[in-house]
């Protein structure tokens, strides 16, 4: 959907649209739906449970009620199937991480002039602590549960033996592929502790025993084996064209002649390189938290693969209601022939052992 601000009501109504959102994550800082759990309150017994105000409580209730959160019935409210569920502590199918990162990002997001006077992103020198890069890895996990199986579900991989989860998180794509592809054998790449994650999550998984681990910095180290697909989903936006044009030579050498390299992102489609408004607005959490992230065309993705020795490559569409991102997926083949792709890998590999030890 774009917005278009022509008048001072649509800019009135583009600012105050904060009102539901912070409702929302008021509920949820107050853990609401976890208290409400199973039950049927009314407003007094309920503000008892969670410490607040009758008032108080009773105005955001009848938010909440008119959002579709909570259920009123007379006098008590109860939760919604999504608030018993997702938003339950108590209920295993709880989304607590990524909830928990976008309360945060609340706070992060009343900082942006400082990110946009300096460039940087906030508290850009702290490290990335394991710590950090487990919650977020689960909460990437919970962001897209849902969304994988219905993405691997009309990408055709027959024909593919191996397929590298490149930057994978959590894992839950590679997952989703394997579930929808018995033959198929992969492997989830990604910084130790997200790998810690993807082990604990694929030990529940029927198709565990096909999933394999490679623990590693993929801007930094030299990707080992071939693969027949790479899949690079939301990964290219962390980073710079420089670094992503690297690693997409990298990506050329480790997939076999023909291979396939897809990569799912936020990509701007129009002329002006405006639209999709999501993918604008998720540029600017690049600014927040990341050194040099952006998101990009597809048409300036498509010149980046091309330099670096990729072929035929095509936007693949799906399905409207399916997608993660609008429009959001690239295609680009490896080149049949192998000759050149062994030389390619050769001189990767050098690079980077080069960039390791400098």
């Amino acid at each position: 959907m774009r917005r278009r601000i022509a008048s001072f009501d649509d800019l009135r109504d583009a600012i105050t649209a904060y009102r539901l959102p912070r409702i929302l994550i008021a509920a949820l800082e107050l853990n609401l739906f976890t208290a409400v759990d199973t039950g049927a309150w009314t407003v007094p017994a309920l503000a008892r449970k969670v410490n607040v105000s009758e008032r108080g409580l009773a105005i955001l209730c009848r938010n909440l009620a008119m959002a579709g959160l909570l259920k009123k019935s007379g006098e008590t409210y109860r939760n919604s199937r999504l608030s018993a569920t997702a938003l339950n502590a108590q209920h295993p199918a709880y989304r607590g991480d990524y909830l928990k990162l976008i309360i945060s990002h609340w706070a992060d997001w009343g900082r942006l002039l400082e990110s946009v006077k300096s460039g940087l992103p906030l508290d850009h020198g702290e490290p990335d602590e394991p710590d950090h890069r487990r919650r977020f890895t689960w909460a990437m996990h919970h962001r897209t549960l849902d969304t994988a199986p219905k993405i691997a579900a009309q990408i055709d991989l027959r024909g593919a033996r191996t397929l590298l989860d490149l930057g994978g998180g959590p894992g839950t794509y590679a997952m989703a592929f394997l579930a929808r592809n018995p033959t198929l054998r992969a492997t989830v790449c990604d910084r130790p502790a997200a790998v810690d994650v993807a082990k604990e999550i694929a030990a529940t998984h029927q198709a565990a025993a096909r999933l394999s681990y490679l623990p590693l910095d993929i801007m930094v180290d030299a990707i080992p084996g071939t693969y027949d697909v790479i899949w690079y989903s939301n990964v290219l936006h962390i980073y710079g064209p420089k670094d992503n044009q690297a690693l997409f030579r990298r990506v050329l050498a480790a997939l076999n002649p023909g291979g396939r390299l897809l990569i799912q992102d936020a990509f701007l489609h129009d002329r002006d390189g405006v639209f999709p408004e999501e993918a604008s607005l998720f540029a600017v959490s690049m600014l927040l938290f990341t050194e040099k992230g952006n998101t990009y065309s597809a048409a300036e993705t498509k010149t980046w693969l091309t330099a670096a020795g990729f072929e035929r490559i095509k936007v693949l569409r799906m399905k409207k209601g399916t997608e993660d991102w609008e429009d959001g997926i690239l295609e680009a083949r490896s080149p049949r022939t192998n000759g050149e792709t062994r030389a390619r890998r050769t001189g990767s590999a050098k690079n980077s052992r080069s960039r390791s030890l400098s």
